[in-house]
């Protein structure tokens, strides 16, 4: 080998890396630019709505003049920009600001109810993967089958439950009817891991749905039009086995959409661990921020908001990380 064909097949190898940290770092200012934008609209709903802290704090029998003097103790009498950049400089450094209702700092708050959230969350991202992923290679590899069709049928009309509605069947069936599972709250892992799952099951399963089924279909549709390209063909007659055809080349090029499906249906999981939280009573941050939103108790709203869409945007950035990974042309160090 020549030193100038050394030299090329080194800054090929070189070129997915470089791209990798390209995309990690447009990843990371986009982080950082929509947080900024979000953390500013979020702060100016919270003023717009016009909640006094005094009011809060103090209730419904409190003089106007208490009021303002627990108002002008806080600095909510100070500008709206004023009081941001404080807020945000002490967000940098973990301070999310107290509660208004229970003066409890927010920063605690969601460090006691964030692991519940993300453990539903990531429970059920896990079994939306485990399960669509192997249907949606089983349906792949078998198209136009019976197994595809029913598979297919199956995905479709799952896609349709709203995840309350799931929450709500699978609460009949497995807690009410079979007596299998807890039909709600919430137990810490220092109980045991099996007891502590026993909560998580039935939620996440309801939370699962939408992206399992979502994953299926992209990935069922992405290995069928893989098996037709021609690289296929030729790994077939070169005689590689079918198990490193699949796992060498098919799926590394189906999985883009199904990864980048998992990428959209990140917000959703979290979002929709808010209602799921109500439906299975778990005390997570999705519960929290539905007491603050009924008790108008602003810091509350905007520190969840706050780690929920930072939650997302650092998701979103991974994803696209691996998405740019996965690409053909990473893999062969084209440019």
């Amino acid at each position: 080998m020549t030193t100038a064909t050394v030299q090329n097949t080194t800054s090929a190898a070189r070129r997915p890396v470089s791209r990798t940290l390209i995309a990690a770092a447009k990843g990371l200012g986009t982080v950082v630019t929509v947080l900024l934008l979000a953390s500013f609209a979020t702060f100016a709903m919270g003023a717009i709505a016009g909640s006094s802290p005094g009011a809060v704090a103090l209730g419904s029998d409190a003089t106007p003049e208490a009021i303002a003097a627990f108002d002008a103790s806080v600095g909510f009498d100070r500008p709206l920009l004023v009081r941001y950049f404080d807020w945000l400089g002490s967000a940098l450094t973990g301070d999310l600001g107290t509660s208004w209702f229970t003066g409890i700092p927010v920063t605690d708050s969601l460090a006691d109810r964030l692991p519940v959230s993300l453990a539903l969350a990531g429970f059920a991202l896990l079994i939306a993967i485990v399960v669509g992923g192997l249907a949606g290679v089983i349906a792949g590899t078998r198209p136009r089958s019976a197994v595809d069709r029913g598979i297919t049928l199956v995905s479709g009309a799952l896609s349709t439950l709203p995840p309350f509605v799931a929450g709500i069947a699978l609460i009949v069936i497995f807690s009410v009817g079979l007596g299998w599972m807890p039909s709600g709250g919430y137990m810490s892992i220092d109980a045991g891991f099996g007891t502590w799952l026993s909560f998580l099951v039935l939620p996440a399963i309801a939370l699962s749905l939408d992206a399992a089924c979502e994953i299926t279909r992209q990935l069922r549709t992405g290995i069928v039009a893989a098996m037709e390209e021609n690289y296929v063909t030729g790994a077939v007659v070169r005689g590689l086995t079918p198990r490193r055809i699949m796992f060498g080349h098919v799926l590394r090029n189906a999985a883009g959409p199904a990864l980048a499906v998992i990428g959209l249906h990140i917000p959703r999981l979290i979002g929709g661990a808010v209602v799921t939280e109500a439906v299975f009573v778990l005390p997570g941050i999705g519960d929290l921020a539905r007491d603050g939103a009924m008790q108008g108790d602003v810091p509350v709203v905007q520190g969840v908001l706050l780690v929920a869409l930072a939650l997302v945007l650092i998701c979103n950035a991974a994803v696209n990380v691996l998405l740019e990974r996965l690409r053909p042309s990473s893999s062969r160090g084209d440019s």
